[in-house]
């Protein structure tokens, strides 16, 4: 169950116990209208554990990777305060929002990501396929190939010599990398902090996850989720590593009696001194949760301006590139035959 299904499901199943449905009843009827077999067998699994009693977020519990614990504890709450489809709904909200950050960052690196493409592909074709045509003719004749030409020739004859190897070692790299990413938390660590020390894309990450913490705190302290379990929760469901494990060293901290904006003052490279600076307000105030969330939608608005300024700031960029390259090829190719015509000119 990917995240917009679990929006989705989280959803209906507000609105039929909003409408006055039983819950038991309302997910019997999510799940005749669920197509997907896994989808019905755990609809299936938390249809009886509440049939006999037990209470949703337990039942849902069992599924802690696909539901997280966030929103089980959301739903928790709900359930102890008489509140569930309120909270269901406030929970799909938020799911939803999620869910639009991510997109919009996907988003703002797939244009990018295609004129890059573009620019291989072209490039890819020239040397390839173009250029060899037209050596045998630059070796039929006695002339001298100016430097940017024989640069071309080498890339060219290289290319086509060990395209085999270049393809293989790419795959190899890529499949290395995400292997070393998936399985080896200390590669997974030393990668998650070299993506948050890049410039520009480093910045949107960290705003990114800083959203998505700070979010996930203020709505589990305003659902009355203690300040302990709300960073034992971000410490376990936060993507990225670096600040994963910063968090397991806050919850620790905290639990010597350290206030939560002391212990991220602690490392400023991860938690620049505005996000510190209002929980400390926050935190005296008596109102922690409130702070959190006006600085998610503060986070959020970067990442908002980010990806709306993306395009036109590094498209110009990639289109000089893209014909820098294009040009030092075409030059290339045209300077020998312009020497060629030149000789061939009576005089």
């Amino acid at each position: 169950m990917n995240n917009k299904e679990k929006t989705h499901f989280i959803k209906r199943l507000s609105f039929l116990i909003k409408a006055g449905v039983p819950i038991l009843e309302s997910l019997i009827m999510i799940k005749e209208q669920t197509r997907k077999n896994r989808h019905v067998l755990i609809l299936k699994t938390i249809i009886e554990d509440v049939s006999k009693g037990q209470y949703l977020s337990t039942s849902l519990a069992k599924f802690t990777k696909i539901f997280g614990d966030f929103s089980i504890n959301i739903i928790s709450f709900g359930e102890s305060t008489g509140m569930l489809s309120e909270n269901l709904e406030y929970l799909a909200e938020e799911l939803k929002k999620k869910n639009a950050l991510k997109k919009k960052i996907i988003g703002a690196f797939i244009y990018p990501l295609i004129i890059t493409i573009a620019t291989f592909s072209i490039t890819g074709f020239l040397m390839i396929y173009l250029f060899p045509k037209i050596m045998p003719v630059f070796s039929s004749l006695n002339i001298t190939l100016p430097l940017s030409t024989k640069i071309v020739i080498f890339l060219s004859e290289f290319i086509r010599n060990y395209y085999m190897f270049l393809i293989l070692g790419s795959i190899v790299l890529v499949v290395g990398l995400v292997f070393s990413v998936k399985k080896k938390p200390a590669f997974q660590r030393y990668f998650d902090g070299f993506i948050l020390k890049l410039p520009i894309v480093g910045k949107v990450i960290q705003n990114y996850n800083l959203a998505n913490i700070t979010r996930t705190m203020g709505l589990l302290l305003k659902s009355g989720v203690t300040l302990t379990e709300t960073l034992e929760i971000v410490a376990r469901i936060t993507g990225n590593t670096a600040y994963r494990e910063e968090f397991k060293n806050i919850t620790t901290a905290t639990a010597r009696g350290e206030l939560v904006s002391a212990a991220l003052a602690n490392n400023r490279e991860l938690f620049p001194d505005t996000l510190t600076q209002i929980i400390s307000v926050g935190e005296r105030s008596g109102n922690l949760s409130q702070s959190l969330l006006y600085l998610s939608e503060l986070y959020e608005s970067e990442v908002d301006d980010f990806t709306k300024n993306l395009s036109t700031t590094i498209e110009p960029v990639l289109m000089i590139v893209m014909g820098i390259i294009v040009g030092f090829i075409a030059i290339s190719i045209i300077t020998p035959i312009y020497s060629i015509t030149q000789n061939l000119t009576p005089k």
